[in-house]
Parts: C-alpha cells; structure tokens; sequence
C-alpha cells in the first residue's frame, strides 16, 4: 500500500516457482515405479493456497511454459483461491518437476529436483509486475526463490526493497534448500535479505547451520533476532512445535498430536497460519494457527492444505492450552 487512501488490493502476495510433484506410494521405490502421483508443488503457492482456503485474497507472481503443464498450475492454484492473474506465460520452456519416494523408518525420504533452467529460474526483473506485486498488506518471500539463480535472487532483494519503500510487511521465510546452495553460501547470501524482513521465519536447525544460532529455542532465536528488523521471528522445532519471539517476549506453542501421511508442505502451512494471525493483528494468534495448520497440512496427501476456517477452528479448539513462556 502506497498511501493511506489506497486499500491494497491482497492480503498476501508471494511470488516464487511452482513444479511438477511426481511420487510413487510409501513403500515403493522411485527406481522401481510403475506410476506416478502428480501434485503442484512449491512453498510460496502453498502458502497463497492455504491463506486462499481460509478466505484471505492472494495473489501469486512467477513465470511458467505456455503449455499444458504449465495451465495444469494456473488451473490448480485459481482453483483453491489464488489470482494468477500476472503469472506471466511463455513459449518453449520448461516447469520444473521433483520426485519423492516416500519412506518409513529407518530410511529418510528421497527428494530428487529436476528444476535447472525452469522458465522461472530464468525470470527477471523486467518479468515482474511490480504495481500487482505490491498491491498488498503483505508480500511474502522464500530463500527458495533466492537460489534458483542470480537473476532470481535480484528479483527477491529488489522485492523487498520496494516493499520496504512502498510501506508493505514484509514476510520471509529462510527455507534452506541443501540441494540448491551449499550452507556457506546460503548464510551469506540470505543475511541482507532476512535483515530487511518485518516477519520471519526460519527452522532452528537452519538458524544454526546458516547463521550460527546456537543455544536453546529462546537463546537461539535471540541470535536470529539480532541478524534482522523483524518485529516477530518464528521458528519451527520439529517434534517440539514452533516459538515466536515477539520483541523480548517469547512463546513456545507445543506441535499437536498427528498421524503423519505427508510431511512436505507443513512448515508452508505453519507460515500460512501464522501470517493469518498476522493480518488479524495477533502474531500470538497467529502462533497457534500455525500450528494447527501443520498438523492439518502433515495429515495430508500432497504439498498444498486444502482445509477452511471451521476446520482450523475445529482443530484449535481441541488444541492444548498448556502454553510456555
């Protein structure tokens, strides 16, 4: 929003890449498959997907082939409420694609990517519909997009740049991706970027191996809080749930009980509850969407959380209210 007349046209945009997600049934082996599960997949459409499934407008900025693959994501993201309106088309590329094959203990998951030169890999700044960009309250933005390639991570600083300077929240989520960039470069190139945010999230375990968080959840997020603006970071600790540190406060919210069917996708819905909370004007709120929208997103088949506000509600309700602080 640009000024105080101007009522943003979004709640949240993002703008990031989305692929193809091929997986074969837990218990089968990818070299072995015989079919092929095919899911949209990509962090910052999951995040506009979930926000749209509980009502809130979102729009979703990216670049993929005119072709059938790419209208199967147009057709999939307007579905579950997303405006696709500047996705931007073009002749003769490619979307990217990524194969899981599922796993139980003690084999982890596998995640093979096929995504170098996608026709958003390749997207650059003049690709950007800046005005559509941000015509929102708030712009959220992932490390993913940032590695994809050089031109990608200028669109990403140029977002937040603009963003900062037109007056809109700015949310980012650290996403690390080992297959993308190595932890080195990733912790170099993200500090500029996540110094910039007014919200954050980051994983504890890449708040350690990115920028050197150490310590306990609160002691850890203290560091992650010097590195950025941020008025509330958010980090998600696996088995044991997710805290926020909002200023000098900090708030642990225990994970909900669940049957896991699919863990990909999770850590977008907690982003997706929280930033919920956030447009509400209670990040504490916000905190407990997220995550129960994990729980939702974790007993789920594929990366996107289809649910509505009466199911969050639902799960909420019987939500524990043993709250840490």
């Amino acid at each position: 929003m640009t000024d105080s007349q101007h009522s943003p046209r979004f709640d949240v945009v993002s703008l990031g890449e989305a692929m193809l997600r091929l997986s074969v049934p837990i218990g089968l082996r990818l070299e072995d498959m015989r079919s092929r599960d095919v899911q949209i997949g990509g962090a910052e459409g999951n995040v506009c997907v979930a926000l749209g499934r509980l009502g809130r407008r979102t729009g979703w900025v990216s670049r993929l082939p005119d072709d059938s693959l790419g209208q199967y994501v147009v057709r999939g993201l307007r579905a579950d409420g997303v405006d696709i309106s500047a996705v931007k088309r073009v002749p003769g590329e490619r979307i990217g694609t990524y194969f899981i094959e599922y796993a139980t203990t003690p084999r982890a998951i596998q995640v093979i990517y096929d995504r170098a030169n996608s026709a958003a890999a390749r997207m650059t700044v003049d690709d950007v519909d800046w005005g559509y960009l941000l015509d929102t309250r708030v712009l959220h933005l992932t490390g993913i997009t940032a590695a994809l390639s050089d031109n990608c991570y200028e669109i990403v600083s140029q977002a937040i740049q603009r963003a900062r300077a037109a007056g809109v929240t700015v949310s980012f989520d650290v996403n690390y991706r080992a297959k993308l960039w190595d932890a080195e470069k990733a912790g170099a190139k993200l500090r500029p970027l996540i110094a910039e945010a007014d919200v954050l999230f980051c994983k504890s375990a890449d708040a350690s191996l990115l920028f050197d968080c150490q310590g306990g959840p609160r002691e850890l997020m203290v560091g992650l809080k010097s590195l950025t603006r941020a008025q509330a970071v958010l980090c998600t600790l696996s088995e044991q749930g997710a805290a926020l540190l909002l200023g000098n406060e900090f708030i642990a919210q225990p994970a909900i009980p669940v049957q896991i069917v699919d863990r990909i996708g999770s850590g977008d819905a907690f982003a997706a509850g929280a930033l919920d909370g956030w447009l509400d004007g209670d990040v504490r709120e916000g905190l407990r969407r997220g995550v129960a929208l994990a729980a939702i997103a974790l007993s789920q088949h594929g990366d996107h959380t289809l649910t509505s506000r009466a199911e969050l509600n639902a799960v909420m309700a019987r939500q524990r209210r043993d709250v840490s602080r």
